[in-house]
């Protein structure tokens, strides 16, 4: 048997964050994957980080590279009516959002977790969570063949929507909350130069279309699509076809195409847990919430739940005090509605939901009058930039 301050559970970028942090503050932790390193550092996920998810990577000592091939946007494009509207995130906020893919951050904390030698346990089985009720929580696995207890002060749940972490929360402790959109997004990645220097969020007619970047050279391009498409059913040129009707035409005249390098379709939810804390277990990141990508929230939401749990964990190991921990559930949910609220918002405004001719008009309307008003081009990007990560002594 074993023993460790805090089990995460989950190697995903908010379990090794949260690891890392913990670790810089001397704060003894295991983590447990289920998945192979090499699953793990392969998933293609979000790549717009908040400046507070920036300032935590910086803390946590592993943001050197991110800072030097990380792309600054002050801004990004609206498509709607055949025309292209850019949104000065700079003037409405002072901040800015930085491109730099989840992919990058996992590796970044992976090879910092390793290279101070952290117990990183990769194809982890048969998780299961014990105790968490009381004092002395235990969680057992299967590794190599064998099986290990290994006891703890705390288990964070970092295992994302479909972890074993939520469903050991006892019936009728918790409620949920859930929205499921009727699309999903059919996702590329290519090595082609992006359309453009900044993201373009495209309302069409025939459904909503995402140009985002992961550098200079790789592009991440986005379709709404029916949530029963199959991906043979998508071959790159008909993708692309598909893409540069949805955008307005001096965009698409401009789209360089090539060779996808990866294809695939998520489909969308709003989800959230309640409460965060169960005994000594915390849920974090998505095994806590889930937004749809539109806004780019759900990295960034996951990073600011590690900021405030680590706060707590640090405060408690050295003053033997538990208010700021205690508080965890109640702080984070104040932002991640927040998040939830402006992702929903973001998403109806620039998808379309049915063939209704009448919804596609108000989103229209809506859109112009958005975009010919300060204060709501302001209410728009301080969502976008990010809301300010709340002091857990507040």
């Amino acid at each position: 048997m074993a023993r460790t301050q805090v089990a995460i559970i989950g190697a995903g970028p908010s379990g090794l964050l949260l690891s890392q942090l913990l670790h810089l503050h001397g704060i003894d932790n295991v983590v447990l994957e289920r998945q192979s390193r090499e699953h793990v550092a392969g998933r293609i996920r979000a790549g717009v980080l908040e400046s507070g998810t920036v300032d935590l990577l910086l803390q946590a000592k592993v943001g050197e590279r991110m800072l030097s091939e990380r792309l600054v946007h002050d801004g990004f494009a609206l498509g709607f009516a055949g025309s292209s509207f850019r949104v000065d995130l700079k003037r409405f906020t002072g901040g800015a959002v930085s491109v730099y893919g989840q992919t990058e951050v996992t590796k970044d904390l992976t090879d910092a977790r390793l290279a101070a030698g952290a117990k990183l346990i990769f194809d982890a089985g048969d998780v299961s969570l014990q105790g968490f009720e009381g004092p002395q929580p235990t969680v057992r696995y299967s590794h190599a063949g064998r099986t290990h207890t290994l006891e703890c002060d705390f288990i964070a749940g970092c295992d994302g929507y479909h972890g074993v972490c939520r469903r050991n929360i006892p019936a009728g402790a918790s409620q949920s909350f859930e929205r499921i959109y009727p699309f999903g997004w059919l996702g590329i990645l290519t090595d082609v130069p992006p359309v453009a220097d900044e993201l373009i969020y495209s309302n069409h007619e025939r459904g909503f279309a995402l140009c985002s970047m992961r550098s200079p050279t790789r592009s991440r391009y986005y379709l709404q699509c029916p949530l029963d498409e199959n991906l043979e059913q998508w071959p790159d040129s008909r993708f692309w076809d598909e893409l540069r009707c949805r955008l307005p035409e001096r965009v698409g005249e401009s789209l360089i195409t090539g060779p996808s390098i990866e294809k695939s379709i998520a489909p969308l939810r709003s989800f959230v847990v309640e409460p965060l804390k169960f005994g000594r277990l915390f849920l974090v990141g998505d095994a806590a919430h889930i937004v749809p990508p539109t806004g780019a929230k759900g990295l960034n939401l996951a990073a600011a739940d590690v900021r405030v749990l680590y706060q707590g964990l640090v405060e408690h190991y050295r003053t033997g005090g538990t208010e700021l921990i205690d508080r965890y559930s109640e702080i984070c949910l104040r932002r991640i509605w927040k998040a939830v609220r402006f992702s929903w918002w973001f998403t109806s405004l620039t998808h379309k939901f049915s063939a209704d001719p009448f919804n596609h008009r108000l989103q229209l309307a809506e859109l112009d009058y958005l975009t010919g008003s300060n204060a709501a081009l302001a209410s728009l990007a301080e969502n976008y930039v990010g809301l300010p990560i709340e002091d857990m002594k507040s």
